[in-house]
């Protein structure tokens, strides 16, 4: 399988602005200096780095209860891509997950052991091992 998105960027760095398009269709918008360096409106690819890693992390989580015997009711994951900056320029610091978990049937230590297999465990994890990763996982009652 391959999975294809486009980006365009037009004009200079600061004053440019581009669109990002998923191959699906399921998602084309703009971005642009402030939206990725500052609070402006649009996306930026870090963004979406974390939309991609979240929604890794709960499909591998589910998945890895599921094998194990534990159907889950739901997987909430949101992650935090923090981008910042050094003298050597930007780059992605680290990601922080938060789960939330509904699971009948299982103990918080088993989730958290679950969650933590997934953390390393998922494509996106795997493909972005370089950067540093926290996980905050709570298994939640219905």
């Amino acid at each position: 399988m391959d999975r294809k998105a486009q980006a365009q960027w037009n004009g200079g760095l600061k004053d440019g602005n581009g669109t990002l398009k998923l191959g699906s269709g399921a998602y084309d918008g703009r971005y642009s200096f402030t939206s990725r360096f500052e609070n402006g409106t649009g996306t930026n690819p870090e963004e979406l780095i974390g939309a991609a890693h979240a929604g890794c992390f709960s499909m591998a989580l589910a998945a890895a209860l599921e094998k194990a015997g534990h159907r889950a009711t739901k997987v909430a994951t949101s992650a935090t891509v923090h981008l910042t900056k050094s003298d050597a320029g930007f780059s992605i610091s680290g990601i922080d997950l938060v789960t939330r978990g509904v699971v009948p049937g299982l103990s918080d230590a088993e989730f958290q052991r679950f969650a933590a297999d997934a953390k390393t465990g998922c494509i996106v994890s795997r493909a972005l091992a370089a950067v540093p990763m926290t996980i905050d996982a709570k298994l939640e009652t219905a």
